[in-house]
């Protein structure tokens, strides 16, 4: 089985804007570097993924990802997140990649151990496997195993519809609520359940 991950970067000076009530600008952007850094480092960890694809309109955000061993896909056109994910599906997809793991770079708590729980969860395929977020309305990691067993559906709700599709597929369907996957980072309440990682991302 070949395996590739993928992570979508929005602009790290534009991202996290719901923070600037009280984060700054360079606080913001501070925080998104790290977060990057701590997810391809994190998946660079796990000997199952054979490559990293950073997917991003952000000149910045691509170079840190080649800094820290990620392979970079340029984002074009007007910005929309599972286009993106679409086209980096289709790069990974052209070097071979039988399988996908997707997940945003916003998340904290990332653990490799939680990550290989998720692909050991869908070593049998055809499957897909979804971590949701706390509420159990986003999804925070699709590994799906054939690549291109259902669509890339992110954005409010994309549980239930990642869920939906999978049902309707027919296909194995694992549900895997992980603590260091539960967790991303979008409003200041997120900023306080995060205490001690947060001061040690933005610091």
């Amino acid at each position: 089985m070949t395996l590739w991950a993928i992570v979508p970067v929005k602009p790290l000076r534009r991202g996290k804007s719901r923070l600037a009530g009280v984060l700054s600008e360079d606080d913001r952007a501070a925080l998104n570097r790290r977060l990057l850094t701590h997810t391809v480092d994190a998946l660079k960890q796990i000997p199952e993924i054979l490559d990293v694809l950073v997917v991003s309109r952000d000149t910045e955000a691509l170079a840190i990802a080649r800094d820290h061993g990620a392979r970079t896909l340029q984002e074009d056109g007007a910005p929309h997140l599972n286009v993106a994910l679409e086209r980096a599906a289709a790069v990974a997809q052209s070097y071979h990649a039988q399988s996908l793991l997707v997940l945003p770079a916003d998340l904290p708590q990332l653990a490799a151990a939680d990550l290989q729980s998720m692909l050991e969860a869908g070593k049998q395929p055809p499957v897909v496997v979804l971590a949701p977020d706390h509420h159990r309305e986003g999804t925070n990691a699709l590994y799906m195993n054939p690549a291109g067993t259902i669509r890339f559906d992110f954005g409010e709700g994309s549980f239930d519809r990642h869920r939906e599709q999978a049902l309707a597929a027919g296909v194995d369907l694992k549900v895997m609520e992980l603590p260091s996957l539960a967790h991303d980072v979008d409003v200041p309440e997120d900023l306080e359940f995060l205490a001690a990682p947060h001061n040690e991302l933005i610091d």
